[in-house]
């Protein structure tokens, strides 16, 4: 009875373990796999930004990984129960090494896996940060483009107010030098009427030197509105 449980247990031992070898295989080429597409990735800046924002492949393969990592560790599990069951001890000894061999890989093999889908997440994070950044340097040169528009517009106010300041200058100057050409005609008038009076002309002479002087004047006058108008006018069109 003894034999035949032993002889049953080893069969089935010796099934599951060929099983759990042949996955051990598939899982330990799988990962070597995922680890040079993460190189390869990783040499190329755009492929490597566009594997850590875009989820792929590599994702669906690591989940299939994990996916037979736990089926080894269960068939790990019916062999440890199996080989308990051998009462035969150098052969109970022997099965109990080969299942803590493929018991140990399986953890190696998760071990791996958890360092990829860590160092998977972390490029995930650091190509979010470099989004951001990227979005904050837009934001910001929007606002500096926002805050040039406004400097140009403090710029062509201050413009036009040198220009309009000089306008009044001028303007002022301009008056100035009609006061002076004024008193200069008064200073000539007084003169001239000197001079008519101590020639003995007419008095309608005089009176139409007078008229003339009224005329000249008004368009003295006149000359002075028209100047204020159009410097009042080059004013306001320069607000």
């Amino acid at each position: 009875m003894a034999m035949a449980v032993e002889g049953g247990g080893g069969g089935d031992l010796s099934e599951l373990y060929s099983s759990s070898k042949r996955m051990s295989l598939k899982i330990r080429y799988d990962l070597e796999r995922l680890e040079r597409l993460e190189f390869s990735s990783a040499s190329s800046s755009s492929l490597s930004s566009s594997n850590a924002v875009v989820p792929g492949s590599s994702d669906d393969q690591a989940t299939a990984i994990r996916r037979d990592i736990n089926q080894i560790q269960s068939l790990c599990a019916d062999m440890d129960r199996l080989w308990r069951s051998i009462s035969n001890k150098p052969q109970r000894d022997l099965w109990k090494r080969k299942v803590e061999q493929i018991s140990e890989e399986a953890e190696s093999f998760r071990a791996s896996l958890d360092k990829y889908q860590s160092r998977h997440q972390k490029r995930v994070q650091d190509a979010q940060e470099r989004a951001e950044l990227l979005g904050r340097a837009n934001g910001d040169s929007h606002v500096l483009r926002i805050f040039d528009e406004e400097a140009q517009a403090m710029e062509s106010v201050r413009r036009s107010s040198r220009l309009l300041e000089d306008s009044f200058a001028t303007g002022v100057a301009i008056l100035s030098k009609y006061s002076e050409q004024r008193d200069h005609l008064k200073r000539a008038q007084r003169k001239a009427l000197d001079v008519l009076n101590t020639l003995g002309l007419s008095n309608s002479l005089l009176r139409i030197i007078e008229r003339r002087n009224r005329f000249d004047k008004w368009i003295k006058y006149a000359g002075m509105i028209v100047t204020i108008v159009i410097i009042i006018f080059f004013w306001r069109w320069t607000r």
